[in-house]
Order: structure tokens, then C-alpha cells, then sequence
């Protein structure tokens, strides 16, 4: 199995549930068409990165995902810098918004493919211009969707999570390892 990712949360979530995989991460810019849902925005971009990657990988089984926050109807994605990180934790604090991960199984040898999107709703902390220094001090959140992170220190902005918390990490494990499962990948023991 390959992993179609550079996120090391993803990795690790493979990793930890006993997956034997490979990393290749794939060369595109992820694209919001104006006229998807969120799910459909995530599914697109984790076809698109699978895709990717099978071209060169066609007797692999490719895993890709794109994780995406929305709150109201504004769609969020990593921060360009430390300015925007600090406007997108400024406008989750105090307020519920919603994950989504769009992931995308496949392989181009035998034609099976399968795509999924699951959502969580998360609730931050109401927090203050200083809390939010604080924490961008402690957490880095250039390339995470939202600004922070569900696991470590970065779990500390966070009042609630309703639904999958490594679907909020990036990789909604709940799901994957039977969609894995249906492509003959399973974990070893």
C-alpha cells in the first residue's frame, strides 16, 4: 500500500493501527471549486492525489486524503502564514465548526476504487488574542487545516469533538480499515 500524503498525523494514525505502507507524497495544488460541498471539495482533491500517485504506482493500492474546516460557509484550509493562522483561530474560538476528510482508495491494475468523506463537528474554547500567541508558539500550524492540531498541545483549544477524532487529525481511521480491508490491506498482527 502506498500513502498519498506528506502529513506525518496520517502516517502516524497507519502506522499506530499496524499498517505496512509506503510514503509518497503527491505533486499537486489542491483546488475549492466554488460550485462543491465541502465532502465534494475533499473527495475531488483525494481522487486527484491518488491519482497522482498511481500513475507510477499501478499495481498499488493508493491511500489519499484531504482533510478541510468549515464554519458558516466559509471553507478553510491550511494557513498561508502566521497572520492567517492567527485570523482562522481567531474566528473558530468560541465556536463549533465542522472537519471534513475526503479519502480516496484505489488501484489502476485492477480498476477498484472507493471514495468516502467523514465529518466532525468541533467545538473550540473561547479564546483570547493572548491564548492564541501562547498557542502558536506551542503548536506549528502552517500545514495543518484550521490552524491546529486535535492531539498533544494542540488539543487544548478543543471543548468538544462529536464524531471521529482522527477523522479531525486527518484520517478517519473508523473508516479506512475496512475500506482497506476491501482491497485485501490489513494490518499485521
Amino acid at each position: 500500500m502506498i500513502l498519498a500524503s506528506a502529513s506525518p498525523r496520517r502516517r502516524r494514525l497507519l502506522g499506530e493501527a499496524g499498517f505496512v505502507f509506503e510514503i509518497v507524497a503527491p505533486a499537486i495544488t489542491e483546488i475549492f471549486p466554488a460550485t462543491l460541498t465541502v465532502g465534494e471539495i475533499t473527495c475531488w482533491n483525494a481522487l486527484r492525489k491518488g491519482l497522482a500517485v498511481a500513475r507510477t504506482h499501478s499495481h498499488a493500492v493508493v491511500l489519499a486524503a484531504d482533510t478541510l474546516v468549515a464554519v458558516d460557509s466559509e471553507i478553510i484550509g491550511k494557513p498561508a502564514d502566521l497572520a492567517d493562522a492567527r485570523r482562522i483561530l481567531a474566528r473558530l474560538s468560541g465556536r463549533e465548526h465542522t472537519v471534513s476528510t475526503g479519502v480516496s482508495l484505489g488501484c489502476l491494475t485492477t480498476g477498484k476504487t472507493e471514495t468516502f468523506t467523514v465529518s466532525s463537528q468541533v467545538l473550540f474554547k473561547k479564546w483570547n488574542a493572548s491564548q492564541i500567541e501562547d498557542y502558536l508558539r506551542k503548536v506549528e500550524p502552517l500545514d495543518k487545516a484550521g490552524a491546529y492540531a486535535a492531539q498533544g498541545k494542540g488539543s487544548a483549544i478543543i471543548a468538544r469533538i462529536i464524531g471521529s477524532r482522527s477523522n479531525v487529525i486527518g484520517l478517519p481511521m473508523e473508516k479506512v480499515t475496512p475500506a482497506l480491508a476491501r482491497f485485501g490491506v490489513t494490518p499485521n498482527a
